[in-house]
């Protein structure tokens, strides 16, 4: 009982001095935020409202979401790591003596966008590869499955979400078996995103003998203090021979079977070819700074080579978070946009774009090119969905043709440029994507893949609905109390 009485005391002496000390804690965050943290305005503006006008609350939204936790120490051993790649230079001083030989001669203006990838992210450039592009969460598992079957050496998975239900157990029962038939495996999660998964689930996952990584893995059983930050890529690699990289997550919902979102249109990309190494060292750079293991030293990793060339596809992948020190995804998205002389289209479930991206699109559609953006005609996130729908209005009086796909949930992260050059892998048309989450995509200098993305966009077209000015104009109180609100909030989101 004393004790008991005690601990009252103690909680009662702490409220009051929070109470008493809440502004000059305040002038102390906000002088921090102003002065110490290299913040765009924007995000400065919005902490220093959240702490005005909600102070308790305030104060621990920061600590939990804003606070970079130091990221520049936090980081330093995956910069260092990420700083290889000897063939880079080569293919720099190619571009340079104008010794870029694209496959078509039409893709050769994009040969500084290939030296920009080079230079800002060490991103190889390969011309060996095939691409298959799914977009029905069915069919992209089957082919994975596939795949998995006939794994010889190992398997190495990466994914943001991976939820304990009806499409994941016949996966575990799956890479169970090929553990028992001598292959190894590694699977690496996001702990946020996997919080749905229990420390009983990833015990029965370990003595299946599955090694397991958690990034960022939270404190004291389930208190995240880094909700910033995620691990938000999804690759797997197998045998390095294939890779798959892309939207889905492993989830019924991705498998078309939540109520909530019907069909789950996505877009996964299998790779075959010298792109597979480049997204082999970009797992195991996640991996090596999860778990504190160096798989770099296992030379078995590395020395598969193909014996003759998979397919002609270009590819360079492309990875960027906030390790980075350049925004590499957002800014290649930005030069593609520069680039294009006929047609933009873009799909992504969030667009909540800086104003870099936003002008970049608007002076392009009256430049005359045809600029298209697709999003998702339902939230799976609110505050995002809507702070989505008021960007999508500052496009319109541009030019910019605007849909949302009415088919189930739009979970599709890609832009295709003139029939020539797509991007497409794990990172939204968001700031989250540009700044805070691990992303990586895959830039595809290929015709053939270009004009069959945009075929795919044509299709989805089908099953949109055209937001125009006079449609958008006519949305209720409601629904522009609800835009504005989460506009507001749109740099932290």
């Amino acid at each position: 009982m004393e004790i008991l009485i005690w601990l009252g005391h103690f909680l009662i002496r702490m409220a009051n001095f929070w109470m008493e000390h809440l502004i000059f804690i305040n002038i102390i965050l906000s002088i921090v935020i102003v002065f110490f943290e290299r913040r765009d305005p924007k995000t400065v503006w919005t902490w220093l409202l959240v702490l005005y006008f909600i102070p308790i609350l305030g104060i621990f939204l920061y600590f939990i979401i804003g606070y970079d936790f130091h990221k520049r120490q936090m980081f330093r051993t995956k910069e260092i790591e990420d700083a290889m790649c000897s063939a880079v230079r080569g293919q720099e001083e190619s571009i340079f003596r104008d010794e870029f030989a694209p496959s078509d001669p039409r893709l050769r203006k994009f040969s500084d966008t290939v030296l920009m990838n080079l230079e800002a992210a060490d991103a190889v450039y390969t011309a060996d590869n095939d691409v298959e592009i799914y977009t029905d969460g069915k069919e992209k598992f089957r082919a994975l499955y596939e795949e998995i079957e006939k794994a010889e050496k190992f398997i190495h998975i990466q994914y943001y979400i991976i939820r304990n239900d009806e499409l994941w157990k016949p996966f575990e029962e799956l890479l169970a078996r090929k553990v028992k038939e001598g292959v190894e495996v590694r699977i690496l999660y996001d702990s946020m995103g996997c919080r749905s998964m229990k420390h009983s689930d990833w015990r029965r996952i370990r003595s299946l003998g599955i090694h397991v990584g958690e990034f960022f893995p939270a404190i004291l059983g389930s208190l995240q203090l880094r909700v910033n930050y995620r691990n938000h890529r999804k690759i797997v690699v197998i045998d390095g021979k294939t890779a798959f990289v892309g939207g889905f997550n492993i989830g019924r919902e991705y498998i078309g079977l939540s109520p909530k979102f019907g069909y789950w249109r996505d877009t996964h990309l299998r790779i075959r070819g010298s792109a597979v190494l480049a997204l082999h060292i970009r797992f195991i750079l996640d991996w090596n700074y999860a778990t504190k293991q160096n798989l770099f030293a296992r030379d078995s990793y590395f020395t598969y080579r193909p014996e003759e060339k998979p397919g002609s596809e270009a590819i360079q992948i492309i990875s960027s978070g906030p390790d980075s020190k350049w925004q590499n995804i957002r800014n290649v998205y930005l030069k593609m946009i520069s680039k294009a002389r006929k047609s933009i289209y873009i799909q992504t479930p969030y667009f909540i774009p800086d104003n870099a991206v936003l002008d970049a699109l608007r002076i392009a559609a009256m430049s005359g090119v045809d600029v298209r953006v697709m999003i998702p005609c339902k939230p799976d996130h609110p505050f995002v969905y809507w702070a989505t729908y008021s960007y999508i209005g500052d496009l319109l009086a541009a030019g910019v043709k605007c849909y949302t796909y009415d088919n189930g949930f739009l979970h599709a992260k890609g832009m295709v440029v003139d029939g020539l050059v797509s991007c497409y892998g794990t990172a939204n048309m968001d700031i989250r994507s540009f700044k805070l989450n691990f992303e990586v995509n895959a830039v595809i200098y290929s015709i053939r893949i270009a004009r069959r993305m945009e075929e795919i966009f044509r299709e989805d077209l089908k099953v949109c609905t055209q937001v125009t000015e006079y449609l958008y104009g006519k949305r209720s109180c409601l629904v522009r109390i609800k835009e504005q609100f989460s506009r507001l909030f749109s740099p932290v989101l």
